[in-house]
């Protein structure tokens, strides 16, 4: 199915193309290129203003994940029972904050990709 990749920040360039490629081969992976998922890039001051509502951290942060699928446990895949419901959901990446994190030697767009821990609200 489609993944959705929108970069609604300026502050970091973004190459989409490789962003594209990293996160289709982490998707055959794991198994669910059937499924619908959205990629968001966004600035501290977003990511911030999100990590506030829902966690109730008023802080930037790299990575906010937003389940459709409510209730699975940690590794366990949802099993759809209508087309409409094989979506992932959304994945709103803090680029600026994790460009800021990153260490010399370390690949910006390969920490991009797989970003160290991933919250859900």
């Amino acid at each position: 199915m489609s993944l959705v990749i929108r970069n609604l920040q300026r502050v970091i360039p973004i190459r989409r193309v490789p962003l594209r490629t990293k996160i289709e081969i982490v998707r055959s992976i794991l198994g669910v290129q059937k499924f619908d998922l959205g990629i968001i890039c966004v600035d501290n001051k977003n990511i911030q203003h999100l990590n506030r509502i829902y966690r109730e951290k008023d802080i930037p942060t790299d990575v906010l994940s937003f389940p459709f699928h409510e209730n699975l446990k940690a590794g366990e895949f949802p099993q759809p029972d209508f087309p409409d419901d094989y979506n992932l959901g959304d994945i709103f990446l803090g680029v600026e904050y994790i460009f800021q994190q990153c260490k010399e030697d370390e690949d910006y767009n390969d920490i991009l990709t797989v970003s160290g821990d991933t919250k859900s609200p």
